[in-house]
């Protein structure tokens, strides 16, 4: 009998679903054969249907009328989480959005399971938002309620890096005191885990997981810094009024920049904003791009190329954003050294989150065995180097970059619902 019972991961960037089959833990074909779908929702205007993931980008990028909507799980706790959007004549809350997006991934893991499936673990960063407890625990509350709204009945949550633990302790043969380092799109997670096939039988793993922490810096958050350092200069961002006496407002060029804020940009407070903007710029041919661009919302595809050169700057020494909007005709290099430079004051909060894991877990460094790499930030070069500097006598095990939170929570799935 297939169970009832599954793992989601809803990620800032990607999100996966896990079940148990056959006794293994493995990922639910999310679109086509894709285990993994872009955590995107697009509104098309023209037919009136809503969209998820890959189509949902597709047909923002097609120039399809419409609203896209990413990064939806940075709203969890922020002040945009008790805000609505217009979507056409609707006005629509942002986690209402969010419910949208895990009734999809709910109906991917009940066409799997072929019967309705109303119980759930779901994965949650260790801190939805830093040093703000009463603000992690509205997020997760948040979150609860959109999957009850979607008809799951009994959810449980689980740290992300644990269930990272959960399924690299699978393949071990001995006993591993083990860094998980997950950095996923939205934030960084880290916990030091006793893994052993005998601790894996067990059903209370209290006690194997000796420290635990997070720090809400992520994918996305590279990608604003990026965008602000290197692409909004293009726009005008940094430029000076007429009369010298200050620069431009900052605000609408680092809405532009960041993923969950796009939206923002699009309203007409926002155009008559810009446009007195522009009058006041020294360099109003700049602001002119930056309207342009907003007039034909290409704030997400914007956002996107400048992902994708984060990405390119993994293997690359240099990646390039190129605009050939009409009225936006502009590139912008970035080099590898301009990346590193850009982010790493986030690295050395990433660093130092790690290094106080550590020292929660009450063991030296020198005591930790391996470290487990998972989430797709861990790919870029100064995160990963600058990590395991910290612990150079451990081996290094790469895991699924985006799979293995969904295949463990699959797993926490079954001891907490078999």
């Amino acid at each position: 009998m297939q169970s009832a019972f599954g793992g989601i991961d809803f990620g800032t960037s990607n999100s996966t679903v896990g079940v148990i089959r056959n006794g293994q833990a493995r990922l639910v074909a999310l679109e086509g054969e894709q285990p993994t779908l872009p955590s995107a929702v697009f509104f098309n205007f023209e037919d009136g249907h809503t969209y998820f993931g890959r189509r949902a980008i597709a047909d923002y990028t097609d120039a399809i009328e419409g609203r896209l909507m990413r990064s939806l799980k940075s709203v969890l706790g922020s002040s945009l989480a008790n805000e609505k959007t217009r979507i056409k004549t609707r006005q629509i809350g942002f986690i209402d959005i969010v419910g949208m997006f895990v009734g999809h991934l709910k109906k991917r893991l009940e066409e799997d399971a072929r019967a309705p499936v109303e119980s759930v673990v779901l994965g949650r960063p260790v801190q939805f938002v830093d040093d703000d407890t009463a603000a992690d625990a509205k997020a997760q509350s948040q979150l609860e309620k959109a999957a009850h709204a979607q008809g799951f009945k009994h959810i449980a949550f689980q740290f992300e890096p644990i269930a990272a633990a959960l399924d690299y302790e699978q393949n071990v043969a001995r006993e591993e005191l083990a860094l998980i380092v997950d950095m996923g799109g939205g934030t960084s997670d880290f916990s030091i885990v006793r893994v052993s096939p005998e601790r894996a039988r067990s059903t209370d793993r209290k006690d194997d997981i000796l420290a635990n922490r997070g720090v809400h810096i992520g994918g996305t958050d590279f990608d604003r810094l990026l965008s602000i350092a290197h692409v909004m200069p293009e726009l005008g961002y940094l430029t000076r009024t007429k009369d010298h006496k200050r620069n431009l407002p900052a605000a609408y060029f680092v809405d532009l920049a960041t993923w969950q804020r796009i939206n923002l940009v699009y309203t007409a407070k926002a155009m008559t904003d810009l446009r007195q903007v522009r009058y006041e710029a020294e360099r109003a041919d700049l602001v002119d791009r930056f309207i342009h661009v907003v007039e034909h919302r290409y704030g997400h595809a914007l956002a996107g190329l400048v992902e994708k050169a984060k990405i390119a700057l993994t293997d690359q020494p240099s990646a390039e954003v190129k605009v050939s909007l009409p009225g936006a005709r502009f590139a912008a290099e970035i080099t590898r050294a301009g990346l590193e430079g850009t982010i790493g004051g986030d690295i050395e909060r990433v660093t130092a989150t790690v290094e106080q894991t550590i020292a929660d877990a009450g063991v030296p460094a020198s005591a930790v065995t391996a470290v487990f790499l998972t989430g797709g930030s861990t790919a870029i070069p100064l995160a990963k180097r600058r990590i395991l500097a910290l612990v150079p006598q451990a081996s290094v095990i790469e895991g699924d970059m985006f799979g293995s939170v969904g295949l463990g929570l699959a797993l926490d799935a079954r001891r907490k619902f078999a």
